[in-house]
Protein backbone atom coordinates (compact mmCIF):
# COMPACT_ATOMS: atom_id res chain seq x y z
CA UNK A 1 0.00 0.00 0.00
CA UNK A 2 2.89 2.60 1.20
CA UNK A 3 4.78 1.77 -2.48
CA UNK A 4 1.35 2.19 -4.67
CA UNK A 5 0.48 5.72 -2.94
CA UNK A 6 4.21 6.70 -2.94
CA UNK A 7 4.32 5.91 -6.50
CA UNK A 8 1.36 7.71 -7.19
CA UNK A 9 2.67 10.84 -5.81
CA UNK A 10 5.32 10.61 -8.04
CA UNK A 11 3.40 10.23 -11.00
CA UNK A 12 1.37 13.01 -10.14
CA UNK A 13 4.51 14.59 -9.39
CA UNK A 14 6.19 14.13 -12.59
CA UNK A 15 3.10 15.54 -14.92
CA UNK A 16 2.91 18.21 -13.50
CA UNK A 17 5.95 19.40 -12.40
CA UNK A 18 8.71 16.81 -12.51
CA UNK A 19 8.30 16.69 -16.60
CA UNK A 20 8.69 20.94 -17.02
CA UNK A 21 11.70 21.29 -14.71
CA UNK A 22 13.25 18.08 -16.62
CA UNK A 23 12.07 19.99 -19.95
CA UNK A 24 13.51 23.20 -18.67
CA UNK A 25 16.67 21.61 -17.76
CA UNK A 26 17.36 19.65 -21.84
CA UNK A 27 16.34 22.69 -23.56
CA UNK A 28 19.00 24.71 -21.56
CA UNK A 29 21.91 21.65 -22.16
CA UNK A 30 20.48 21.51 -26.15
CA UNK A 31 21.51 25.29 -26.39
CA UNK A 32 24.63 25.22 -25.35
CA UNK A 33 25.49 22.97 -28.68
CA UNK A 34 22.59 24.16 -31.16
CA UNK A 35 23.37 27.28 -33.22
CA UNK A 36 21.48 30.09 -32.68
CA UNK A 37 20.84 31.20 -36.31
CA UNK A 38 17.48 30.77 -37.53
CA UNK A 39 16.47 30.61 -41.65
CA UNK A 40 13.46 32.48 -42.03
CA UNK A 41 11.36 33.00 -45.52
CA UNK A 42 12.47 36.88 -46.50
CA UNK A 43 9.53 39.15 -47.97
CA UNK A 44 9.74 38.30 -51.49
CA UNK A 45 10.08 34.59 -51.11
CA UNK A 46 6.65 33.85 -48.87
CA UNK A 47 4.69 31.73 -50.18
CA UNK A 48 0.85 31.89 -50.92
CA UNK A 49 -1.19 31.01 -47.78
CA UNK A 50 -4.77 30.16 -47.55
CA UNK A 51 -6.35 31.55 -43.97
CA UNK A 52 -9.26 28.79 -43.73
CA UNK A 53 -11.68 29.81 -41.09
CA UNK A 54 -14.46 27.44 -39.79
CA UNK A 55 -17.92 29.44 -38.73
CA UNK A 56 -20.88 28.21 -37.30
CA UNK A 57 -23.59 30.98 -36.13
CA UNK A 58 -20.93 33.88 -35.46
CA UNK A 59 -22.72 36.07 -36.72
CA UNK A 60 -22.56 38.50 -33.37
CA UNK A 61 -18.88 38.80 -33.50
CA UNK A 62 -17.99 37.73 -37.15
CA UNK A 63 -18.05 42.08 -38.68
CA UNK A 64 -14.95 42.02 -35.90
CA UNK A 65 -13.90 38.73 -36.77
CA UNK A 66 -13.71 39.69 -40.31
CA UNK A 67 -11.95 43.23 -39.65
CA UNK A 68 -9.30 41.85 -38.10
CA UNK A 69 -8.51 39.32 -40.65
CA UNK A 70 -8.61 42.07 -42.95
CA UNK A 71 -5.87 43.90 -40.69
CA UNK A 72 -3.30 40.95 -40.81
CA UNK A 73 0.36 42.02 -42.37
CA UNK A 74 0.65 39.55 -45.34
CA UNK A 75 0.79 39.98 -49.20
CA UNK A 76 -2.67 40.63 -50.05
CA UNK A 77 -1.70 38.75 -53.50
CA UNK A 78 -0.54 35.79 -51.88
CA UNK A 79 -3.01 35.69 -48.92
CA UNK A 80 -6.53 33.39 -49.60
CA UNK A 81 -9.15 34.54 -46.45
CA UNK A 82 -11.47 31.68 -46.64
CA UNK A 83 -14.35 31.25 -44.33
CA UNK A 84 -15.96 28.04 -44.39
CA UNK A 85 -19.72 27.25 -43.03
CA UNK A 86 -22.53 24.59 -42.35
CA UNK A 87 -25.86 24.67 -41.20
CA UNK A 88 -26.13 28.20 -39.66
CA UNK A 89 -29.14 29.76 -38.56
CA UNK A 90 -27.93 33.43 -37.85
CA UNK A 91 -26.84 34.31 -41.27
CA UNK A 92 -23.51 34.49 -40.98
CA UNK A 93 -22.53 33.71 -44.04
CA UNK A 94 -24.46 36.51 -45.42
CA UNK A 95 -22.26 38.69 -43.63
CA UNK A 96 -19.28 36.85 -45.06
CA UNK A 97 -20.82 37.79 -48.73
CA UNK A 98 -20.61 41.07 -48.30
CA UNK A 99 -17.14 41.42 -48.30
CA UNK A 100 -15.03 41.05 -52.03
CA UNK A 101 -12.17 40.46 -50.21
CA UNK A 102 -13.12 36.94 -48.86
CA UNK A 103 -13.75 33.39 -49.89
CA UNK A 104 -16.55 31.76 -48.61
CA UNK A 105 -17.43 28.20 -48.83
CA UNK A 106 -21.12 27.79 -47.42
CA UNK A 107 -23.17 24.48 -47.03
CA UNK A 108 -26.57 24.57 -45.45
CA UNK A 109 -26.11 20.79 -43.81
CA UNK A 110 -24.29 21.12 -40.47
CA UNK A 111 -21.88 18.10 -40.06
CA UNK A 112 -19.42 20.15 -37.66
CA UNK A 113 -16.24 21.58 -38.12
CA UNK A 114 -14.36 18.16 -39.14
CA UNK A 115 -16.78 17.79 -42.26
CA UNK A 116 -16.60 20.93 -43.09
CA UNK A 117 -12.43 21.37 -43.20
CA UNK A 118 -12.59 17.69 -45.20
CA UNK A 119 -14.83 19.29 -48.04
CA UNK A 120 -13.23 22.44 -48.80
CA UNK A 121 -9.45 21.15 -48.62
CA UNK A 122 -9.88 19.29 -52.31
CA UNK A 123 -10.65 23.31 -53.36
CA UNK A 124 -7.53 25.03 -51.73
CA UNK A 125 -4.13 24.62 -53.90
CA UNK A 126 -2.04 27.07 -51.52
CA UNK A 127 0.96 24.93 -50.17
CA UNK A 128 0.44 26.30 -46.85
CA UNK A 129 -2.85 26.33 -45.01
CA UNK A 130 -3.78 28.00 -41.74
CA UNK A 131 -6.30 27.32 -39.34
CA UNK A 132 -8.34 29.64 -36.81
CA UNK A 133 -11.33 29.86 -34.79
CA UNK A 134 -14.08 32.44 -35.89
CA UNK A 135 -14.51 33.99 -32.48
CA UNK A 136 -10.59 34.72 -31.82
CA UNK A 137 -8.25 37.65 -32.80
CA UNK A 138 -5.28 37.28 -34.57
CA UNK A 139 -2.09 39.58 -33.72
CA UNK A 140 -1.22 41.98 -37.14
CA UNK A 141 1.99 39.56 -37.44
CA UNK A 142 0.46 36.32 -36.86
CA UNK A 143 0.26 35.20 -40.59
CA UNK A 144 4.20 36.57 -41.58
CA UNK A 145 5.70 35.15 -37.97
CA UNK A 146 3.98 31.58 -39.04
CA UNK A 147 4.83 31.47 -42.41
CA UNK A 148 8.41 32.23 -41.95
CA UNK A 149 9.55 29.21 -40.02
CA UNK A 150 8.60 26.88 -43.75
CA UNK A 151 11.96 27.70 -44.72
CA UNK A 152 13.06 24.84 -43.28
CA UNK A 153 11.97 21.65 -45.12
CA UNK A 154 11.76 19.73 -41.25
CA UNK A 155 9.03 21.81 -40.60
CA UNK A 156 5.50 20.46 -41.31
CA UNK A 157 3.57 22.19 -39.37
CA UNK A 158 3.39 25.35 -36.72
CA UNK A 159 1.78 25.75 -33.50
CA UNK A 160 0.35 29.61 -32.60
CA UNK A 161 0.05 30.72 -29.21
CA UNK A 162 -3.75 30.85 -27.13
CA UNK A 163 -4.35 34.15 -24.94
CA UNK A 164 -7.28 33.95 -22.76
CA UNK A 165 -8.30 38.02 -22.56
CA UNK A 166 -9.90 38.74 -18.86
CA UNK A 167 -12.43 41.20 -18.56
CA UNK A 168 -13.08 41.37 -14.76
CA UNK A 169 -11.51 40.03 -11.55
CA UNK A 170 -14.75 38.09 -10.86
CA UNK A 171 -14.08 35.90 -13.57
CA UNK A 172 -13.31 32.55 -12.30
CA UNK A 173 -13.81 30.19 -15.13
CA UNK A 174 -11.58 32.74 -17.75
CA UNK A 175 -9.20 32.86 -14.67
CA UNK A 176 -8.21 29.39 -14.38
CA UNK A 177 -8.15 28.86 -18.10
CA UNK A 178 -5.83 31.85 -18.78
CA UNK A 179 -3.18 30.45 -15.93
CA UNK A 180 -3.55 27.19 -17.50
CA UNK A 181 -2.49 28.70 -21.03
CA UNK A 182 -0.04 30.25 -19.43
CA UNK A 183 1.27 27.30 -18.00
CA UNK A 184 0.70 25.32 -21.16
CA UNK A 185 2.54 28.09 -23.51
CA UNK A 186 6.03 27.46 -21.76
CA UNK A 187 5.47 23.66 -22.03
CA UNK A 188 5.06 24.13 -25.87
CA UNK A 189 7.88 26.48 -26.41
CA UNK A 190 10.02 24.52 -24.37
CA UNK A 191 8.87 20.83 -26.52
CA UNK A 192 9.23 22.92 -29.58
CA UNK A 193 12.97 24.05 -28.99
CA UNK A 194 13.82 20.31 -27.62
CA UNK A 195 12.16 18.80 -30.55
CA UNK A 196 8.86 19.58 -31.49
CA UNK A 197 5.05 20.42 -30.31
CA UNK A 198 3.16 17.52 -29.37
CA UNK A 199 -0.06 19.01 -29.94
CA UNK A 200 -1.39 22.74 -31.46
CA UNK A 201 -4.33 24.09 -30.12
CA UNK A 202 -7.17 24.60 -32.70
CA UNK A 203 -7.07 28.36 -32.07
CA UNK A 204 -4.13 29.43 -34.68
CA UNK A 205 -1.61 26.34 -35.98
CA UNK A 206 -0.70 26.12 -39.88
CA UNK A 207 0.20 22.85 -41.60
CA UNK A 208 1.63 22.18 -45.14
CA UNK A 209 -0.97 21.42 -47.75
CA UNK A 210 1.00 18.78 -48.67
CA UNK A 211 0.92 17.10 -45.15
CA UNK A 212 -2.50 17.65 -44.39
CA UNK A 213 -4.23 14.75 -43.25
CA UNK A 214 -7.48 13.91 -44.20
CA UNK A 215 -9.08 14.24 -40.45
CA UNK A 216 -11.54 10.63 -39.96
CA UNK A 217 -14.83 10.91 -38.74
CA UNK A 218 -15.41 11.33 -35.24
CA UNK A 219 -12.28 12.65 -34.00
CA UNK A 220 -13.41 15.40 -31.27
CA UNK A 221 -9.78 16.97 -31.02
CA UNK A 222 -8.95 17.54 -34.81
CA UNK A 223 -6.18 20.12 -34.20
CA UNK A 224 -4.36 17.81 -31.76
CA UNK A 225 -5.15 14.54 -34.31
CA UNK A 226 -3.68 16.89 -37.00
CA UNK A 227 -0.52 18.28 -35.75
CA UNK A 228 -0.09 14.67 -34.09
CA UNK A 229 0.43 12.81 -37.16
CA UNK A 230 2.72 14.88 -39.08
CA UNK A 231 5.07 15.22 -35.75
CA UNK A 232 4.34 11.23 -36.29
CA UNK A 233 5.59 11.28 -40.01
CA UNK A 234 9.13 12.64 -38.66
CA UNK A 235 8.89 16.55 -39.44
CA UNK A 236 8.97 18.97 -36.57
CA UNK A 237 6.01 20.87 -35.16
CA UNK A 238 7.41 24.37 -34.82
CA UNK A 239 5.90 26.96 -31.78
CA UNK A 240 5.35 30.30 -32.49
CA UNK A 241 4.78 32.38 -29.64
CA UNK A 242 4.59 35.74 -31.57
CA UNK A 243 1.85 34.32 -33.54
CA UNK A 244 -1.07 34.35 -31.32
CA UNK A 245 -5.13 34.15 -31.10
CA UNK A 246 -6.82 36.03 -28.51
CA UNK A 247 -9.99 35.14 -27.20
CA UNK A 248 -12.23 36.02 -24.14
CA UNK A 249 -12.64 32.89 -21.00
CA UNK A 250 -15.67 31.33 -20.90
CA UNK A 251 -18.89 32.68 -20.13
CA UNK A 252 -19.22 30.06 -17.13
CA UNK A 253 -18.26 27.32 -15.25
CA UNK A 254 -20.78 24.99 -16.77
CA UNK A 255 -19.55 26.12 -20.07
CA UNK A 256 -15.99 25.61 -19.60
CA UNK A 257 -16.51 22.33 -18.32
CA UNK A 258 -18.06 21.51 -22.06
CA UNK A 259 -15.09 22.01 -23.45
CA UNK A 260 -13.00 20.33 -21.02
CA UNK A 261 -14.99 17.03 -21.15
CA UNK A 262 -15.00 17.53 -24.44
CA UNK A 263 -10.96 17.90 -24.97
CA UNK A 264 -10.66 14.94 -22.09
CA UNK A 265 -12.88 12.46 -23.99
CA UNK A 266 -10.72 13.08 -27.28
CA UNK A 267 -7.50 12.81 -25.29
CA UNK A 268 -8.37 9.41 -23.94
CA UNK A 269 -9.52 8.76 -27.92
CA UNK A 270 -6.42 9.91 -28.96
CA UNK A 271 -4.70 7.36 -26.47
CA UNK A 272 -6.13 4.51 -28.46
CA UNK A 273 -5.17 5.80 -31.89
CA UNK A 274 -1.57 7.05 -31.34
CA UNK A 275 -0.78 4.07 -29.11
CA UNK A 276 2.42 3.28 -31.98
CA UNK A 277 3.83 6.45 -30.30
CA UNK A 278 4.66 4.31 -27.35
CA UNK A 279 7.50 2.81 -29.42
CA UNK A 280 10.81 5.08 -28.09
CA UNK A 281 12.95 2.94 -30.10
CA UNK A 282 11.11 4.16 -33.59
CA UNK A 283 10.43 7.84 -32.03
CA UNK A 284 12.53 8.37 -29.70
CA UNK A 285 12.11 12.50 -28.49
CA UNK A 286 8.67 11.80 -29.59
CA UNK A 287 7.55 9.40 -27.57
CA UNK A 288 9.34 10.89 -24.42
CA UNK A 289 7.38 13.68 -24.84
CA UNK A 290 3.83 12.24 -26.00
CA UNK A 291 3.81 10.28 -22.65
CA UNK A 292 5.53 13.44 -20.62
CA UNK A 293 2.80 15.86 -21.47
CA UNK A 294 -0.41 14.18 -23.12
CA UNK A 295 -0.63 10.30 -22.51
CA UNK A 296 -0.06 10.40 -18.70
CA UNK A 297 -2.70 13.87 -18.36
CA UNK A 298 -5.43 11.80 -20.06
CA UNK A 299 -4.95 8.45 -18.47
CA UNK A 300 -2.94 7.66 -15.33
CA UNK A 301 -2.32 10.59 -13.66
CA UNK A 302 -6.27 11.00 -12.87
CA UNK A 303 -6.52 7.53 -11.85
CA UNK A 304 -3.68 8.09 -9.68
CA UNK A 305 -5.22 11.17 -7.77
CA UNK A 306 -8.03 8.36 -6.66
CA UNK A 307 -5.86 5.72 -5.57
CA UNK A 308 -3.80 7.84 -3.80
CA UNK A 309 -6.44 9.83 -1.79
CA UNK A 310 -8.33 6.34 -1.20
CA UNK A 311 -4.74 4.90 -0.07
CA UNK A 312 -3.82 7.47 2.13
CA UNK A 313 -7.04 7.29 4.21
CA UNK A 314 -6.06 3.66 4.60
CA UNK A 315 -2.28 4.17 5.44
CA UNK A 316 -3.84 6.82 7.90
CA UNK A 317 -5.52 4.44 9.91
CA UNK A 318 -3.32 1.61 9.93
CA UNK A 319 -0.48 3.42 10.18
CA UNK A 320 -0.64 7.35 11.21
CA UNK A 321 2.11 9.68 11.76
CA UNK A 322 2.89 11.21 8.33
CA UNK A 323 0.12 9.87 6.51
CA UNK A 324 -2.14 11.64 8.96
CA UNK A 325 -0.68 14.89 7.70
CA UNK A 326 -0.71 14.50 4.43
CA UNK A 327 -4.28 13.55 4.16
CA UNK A 328 -4.99 16.63 6.00
CA UNK A 329 -3.43 18.53 3.21
CA UNK A 330 -5.42 16.34 0.55
CA UNK A 331 -8.48 17.02 2.28
CA UNK A 332 -7.38 20.90 2.44
CA UNK A 333 -6.35 20.49 -0.84
CA UNK A 334 -10.09 19.90 -1.93
CA UNK A 335 -12.19 22.10 0.53
CA UNK A 336 -10.39 24.81 -1.38
CA UNK A 337 -11.21 23.64 -5.20
CA UNK A 338 -14.46 23.00 -3.43
CA UNK A 339 -14.73 26.85 -2.11
CA UNK A 340 -13.38 28.09 -6.07
CA UNK A 341 -16.47 25.79 -7.56
CA UNK A 342 -18.73 28.52 -6.10
CA UNK A 343 -16.90 31.81 -6.23
CA UNK A 344 -17.80 32.48 -9.80
CA UNK A 345 -19.35 36.22 -10.11
CA UNK A 346 -17.59 36.88 -6.64
CA UNK A 347 -14.95 39.63 -6.04
CA UNK A 348 -11.60 38.87 -6.85
CA UNK A 349 -10.80 35.31 -6.50
CA UNK A 350 -6.83 34.57 -5.13
CA UNK A 351 -4.97 32.62 -6.76
CA UNK A 352 -4.65 30.13 -3.76
CA UNK A 353 -7.67 29.37 -4.12
CA UNK A 354 -7.83 29.55 -8.26
CA UNK A 355 -4.63 27.13 -9.00
CA UNK A 356 -6.78 24.35 -6.56
CA UNK A 357 -10.14 24.64 -8.27
CA UNK A 358 -8.98 24.60 -11.71
CA UNK A 359 -5.96 21.36 -11.27
CA UNK A 360 -9.22 19.80 -9.55
CA UNK A 361 -11.59 20.60 -12.04
CA UNK A 362 -9.48 19.59 -14.98
CA UNK A 363 -9.17 16.27 -13.33
CA UNK A 364 -12.70 15.60 -12.56
CA UNK A 365 -13.34 16.17 -16.69
CA UNK A 366 -11.00 13.24 -17.09
CA UNK A 367 -13.71 10.96 -15.65
CA UNK A 368 -16.29 12.79 -17.10
CA UNK A 369 -14.68 12.94 -20.61
CA UNK A 370 -14.17 9.11 -20.16
CA UNK A 371 -17.72 8.30 -19.39
CA UNK A 372 -18.82 10.34 -22.42
CA UNK A 373 -16.73 7.90 -24.62
CA UNK A 374 -17.62 4.77 -23.94
CA UNK A 375 -21.24 5.72 -23.93
CA UNK A 376 -21.44 7.20 -27.33
CA UNK A 377 -22.25 10.30 -26.35
CA UNK A 378 -19.60 12.74 -26.94
CA UNK A 379 -20.65 14.10 -30.52
CA UNK A 380 -18.08 15.02 -33.17
CA UNK A 381 -20.18 18.00 -33.54
CA UNK A 382 -18.82 20.46 -31.10
CA UNK A 383 -21.36 22.47 -28.80
CA UNK A 384 -19.92 25.09 -28.70
CA UNK A 385 -19.27 26.99 -24.98
CA UNK A 386 -20.61 30.64 -24.70
CA UNK A 387 -17.81 32.91 -24.04
CA UNK A 388 -17.69 36.05 -22.45
CA UNK A 389 -18.14 39.28 -24.93
CA UNK A 390 -14.91 41.65 -25.35
CA UNK A 391 -13.83 44.45 -23.78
Amino acid sequence: MEFIFWAGIGLITYTYLGYPILLFFLVRIKRLFASKDRDFFSEDELPEVSLIIACYNEGEILREKISNTLRLKYPSEKLNICFVTDGTSDGSEKIVNEYKELQLFHSEERKGKNAAINRVLPLIKSPILIFCDANTFLNEDAIINIVRHYKSDLVGAVAGEKRVMMNDDKDVAGSGEGAYWKYESALKKWDSELNTVVGAAGELFSVRRELMPIVPDGILIEDFYVSMKIAQLGFKVVYEPEAYAMETGSESISEERKRKVRIAAGGIQSILIFLPLLNIFKYGWLSFQYVSHRMLRWSITPLSLLIVFLMNIYLAVQIGGVYIILLGLQILFYLISLIGAYTEGKEKVPKIILIPFYFSFMNLSVYQGFFRLIKGKQSAVWEKSKRKKAG
